[in-house]
This record gives structure tokens, C-alpha cells and sequence, in this order.
């Protein structure tokens, strides 16, 4: 009988204030002799751009603390394959020492990335072979403009499948997917032993039994460690799978700790903060409407079109007068939304604009997760270029009452489109996601174009500090 411990892992989101005591955890549960072997492995979105030092290292920093997890292998979430450029996660992990498996993202022309392995079989000490798959979630709108293809689970699975049968004893994925399409893979690929799994930060405490196949998940943000025991017979076949979680608030901590995880955020702090992007006039100095306004204008130059929303809860902080560095960009916008040029119908429009002011009230203090948000609540919708008028319910473009007949082309974010609020955008917009740029990218670019620095900006802000310190 052969007896591993299974360690994992996910949706982690650059939340380092929980990395001490799980690195302690797992070089303690690595040396466990109790069992014939460990494995170590997480299931992605381990960085998150809206923390400083991910931020200003592009992942760098993740990498390196995630190295002192000894991962036997990991696979990516959508934090890193989509809120990158193509050329950052190219070399996201130049210096990882640890494999990472993905079967369904190709480069354009259909090769696999060189940083990327579709598989692994590894063996163990006593002769058993697993096979490892690596899956992340098939989002074709927002791979395919950042230069990526992403294939579907299933085309995925039963490429990969084919490859390797007759190869392995024990099967296991490593998952991206959530857990909707978690149970869809049990439930259609019986072969398949264990899920580890992340995506939907479902904390499953003793897992999940789907169709003989086990599925885990341990929540979000390091809160949790997966912890797995397996039995193996002498003739490869598993016996037993024991799923359960570590709460990270029971390990053990050091007074230390505390101070590691300030300098973590003092270093990318200090980075951003060096970095100048503009000089704002006195109009901006703590105005949450002319920030809206300045970033509005923002990302309807880069969709080049005329009109443009964006939500009041998006801004973190205002923007100030004077000097403005990445951080101050970063603290005010720290999502990694990307900005879509939608284009509707008139009459779509119209609805657009109706399906808005009916939620208006509801959204302005609704407490909103997920969808790449990083705020607290959705807050008020502003538009550019469009008024309504709510006496006539009547809906103007460009002061113009809009034509039900004609297109219209919005710049919005990718968020709008995920959110249940609006539907008229997902279900009749083109939508086109527009690369490699998030949100504070494009109105960063924006700011240095529409107030740029002068010499003297640099020295000024050089003696007396950013907005930022």
C-alpha cells in the first residue's frame, strides 16, 4: 500500500499577508515521513496586479516567493493569462523552478507556449504513475485580442487524453475552471481520479464527490490550505482520497511576519512611486467627478469612439493636484479591467441606457465581488456623450436624440459585460476587447498625453515627494 499527501493551493491573488505561515506549513507538511511522498501544487490566479509589488515587479515578485513553495508543478488562472500583455506572461516564468501545465492555450499559430507543458506524468517512489493536466478557463473573447488561442475544455481534454493512454495509473487535473465546469469534467471524463481546482473561490472543507471523481478547492486569497491523503494498492489503483482544509489563521506565525509582509507593500510602493505619469491641474485635486470625466475621455480615445460610461465605484481614491505616479494610479484603479468598444443598435442603445437608469438607485451602494472588481461598491453610472431624459424617457447622443436605426459604437469595460446588470451588452453587442492595456493603463497613457511632465515636474516631485508617499 502506498500512502501520498496531497498540498494545494489556489487563488491565492498576491495576498502575501498569508505567504509566511503557509511557507512554514508546507516545508513542515513537505518533510512529513508519516507518508511515502508529498505533492505540492497550486491551480492559479496566484498573482493579482491590484496589489503594489505584483504590480510593479509584473509578477517577478510572485514568482519568487512562490519558488520557496517547492509547487511540483501549478497551472494559471485568468489574473495571469489575461490581465497581462502577451509579452509579460511570455516571461512570467523565466525564473520559476517549478513546471507549469497547460493543455488548452496555444500561441496564434497554434503552438504550445515554451514556458507551458500540456502534461506531466510523474512517477513515484513506490512505481505509480500520475498523470498531471493543467486547465484554465477558455475565455475566447479576452485571450484571442492578447494574441493568445484558447482551446475548450473538451477539445482540450480529449487531445491531451488521446496523448497519453495507456500511460498513467492515477489521473489528475489541475484546474482553472470553476466548479460548474469542474463537475462537467467528472461527470464526462470518468477516468479522471482528482480535481484540484480554483476559479470560483468555492471553499469545499472535505471536498466534493462528482461521479467517483474527487473535486477540491480551498476558497480564496491563502484563507485556506488543501490538504489530501491518498491510498494507493500495490497495483497502482487508488483506494482512498481524503480531501480536507487547513485554515491558514491556525498556522503557526512569528513576530516577523507582520513586518515582511509591510516591506512586501513598501517595496512596490516605493517602485510605483518613482514613477511619474503626469502633472494634474488644480481642477482634479480631489474630485471624484473630474477624475470620472478625464477617464471617461480616456478610454473613448482608445476605443476611438464618442460616447462612454464608466461607475463611480471604480475610484478607489481621487486624483490630486500635482505629480501623478503609477501608485497613485494604482491605489485610485486598481482593477484590471480592459476597456471594450461595444457596438449597439440604436434602439439597443436605448435600452442600454433604460436598463441603467432602472438599476441607477440599486447600484449606487450595491456591495459588488468578482468580475475583476477590487472596490467595495458599484456606486453611480456616468456617461459621456449620452443624456437621458427621464420625463421623455428619451435618450440623446451627442445632444442628438438617437436614431433607432443607426450604430452606435460605447466604450465601456469588460466588466459591464460580466455583471448581471446589463444585459443588452452581452446578449446584442458586438463586442470587441480591446489589448494589451487595462483600465489605469489607458487612463495613465491618457493623463501623460493630456498633461505632460516637464523637467522641473521631475525635480519638484523628486524634493518634495509623490501624492503616492
Amino acid at each position: 500500500m502506498e500512502k501520498l499527501r496531497i498540498l494545494h493551493t489556489n487563488d491565492l491573488h498576491s495576498h502575501f499577508e498569508h505567504f509566511p505561515q503557509i511557507a512554514r506549513y508546507l516545508h513542515k507538511a513537505q518533510k512529513d515521513r508519516s507518508v511515502d511522498q508529498v505533492l505540492t501544487f497550486d491551480a492559479g490566479d496566484f498573482m493579482d496586479r491590484s496589489n503594489p509589488l505584483t504590480d510593479a515587479t509584473y509578477g517577478q515578485a510572485n514568482i519568487k516567493l512562490m519558488n520557496s513553495f517547492n509547487y511540483d508543478a501549478i497551472t494559471i488562472g485568468n489574473n495571469e493569462g489575461i490581465s497581462n500583455s502577451h509579452e509579460t506572461v511570455e516571461h512570467l516564468f523565466d525564473h520559476a523552478n517549478f513546471p507549469v501545465l497547460l493543455a488548452n492555450l496555444q500561441e496564434e499559430d497554434g503552438t504550445r507556449p515554451n514556458w507551458a507543458l500540456q502534461d506531466k506524468i510523474i512517477k513515484t517512489n513506490k512505481g505509480t504513475r500520475i498523470a498531471l493536466i493543467g486547465l484554465t478557463a477558455a475565455y475566447p473573447l479576452s485571450y484571442e485580442p492578447n494574441h493568445w488561442h484558447v482551446k475548450t475544455l473538451k477539445a482540450a481534454m480529449d487531445e491531451v487524453l488521446l496523448k497519453i493512454a495507456g500511460q498513467y495509473d492515477v489521473l489528475i487535473l489541475l484546474t482553472h475552471v470553476g466548479l460548474n465546469m469542474d463537475c462537467f469534467l467528472a461527470k464526462n471524463y470518468p477516468e479522471i481520479d482528482l480535481i484540484i481546482g480554483g476559479h470560483s473561490h468555492d471553499l469545499l472543507k472535505h471536498g466534493l464527490e462528482v461521479n467517483n471523481v474527487w473535486i477540491t478547492q480551498t476558497g480564496k486569497w491563502g484563507n485556506f490550505v488543501g490538504n489530501i491523503y491518498v491510498e494507493i494498492d500495490n497495483e497502482h489503483q487508488i483506494q482512498k482520497i481524503s480531501p480536507h482544509v487547513e485554515p491558514t489563521s491556525l498556522m503557526k506565525s512569528e513576530p516577523a511576519d507582520e513586518l515582511t509582509v509591510k516591506d512586501y507593500l513598501k517595496c512596490g510602493k516605493e517602485i510605483l512611486s518613482r514613477e511619474y505619469i503626469a502633472d494634474l491641474p488644480r481642477q482634479y485635486d480631489n474630485s471624484l467627478d473630474a477624475a470620472i470625466e478625464v477617464s471617461m475621455q480616456a478610454i473613448a480615445n482608445f476605443a476611438q469612439t464618442d460616447i462612454a460610461m464608466l461607475s463611480s465605484g471604480l475610484f478607489l481614491t481621487p486624483f490630486k493636484k500635482g505629480i501623478l505616479t503609477k501608485y497613485d494610479l494604482q491605489q485610485a484603479l486598481p482593477h484590471s479591467m480592459h476597456v471594450v468598444r461595444t457596438t449597439l443598435q440604436g434602439c439597443d442603445l436605448w435600452r442600454l441606457v433604460m436598463e441603467i437608469e432602472k438599476n441607477r438607485h440599486y447600484l449606487d451602494h450595491f456591495h459588488l465581488q468578482g468580475m475583476s472588481f477590487r472596490g467595495k461598491i458599484f456606486g453611480q453610472m456616468y456617461y459621456r456623450g449620452l443624456r437621458y431624459d427621464p420625463v421623455e424617457q428619451s435618450v440623446y447622443v451627442n445632444n442628438q436624440q438617437i436614431n433607432f436605426k443607426k450604430n452606435y459604437q460605447i466604450a465601456v469595460l469588460d466588466h459591464y459585460i460580466l455583471v448581471p446588470f446589463f444585459p443588452t451588452l452581452a446578449i446584442v453587442g458586438e463586442n470587441q476587447f480591446l489589448f494589451p492595456q487595462f483600465l489605469r493603463e489607458v487612463v495613465g497613457n491618457y493623463l501623460s498625453k493630456k498633461y505632460p511632465l516637464t523637467g522641473s515636474d521631475i525635480d519638484d516631485g523628486k524634493r518634495n515627494g509623490s501624492q503616492g508617499n
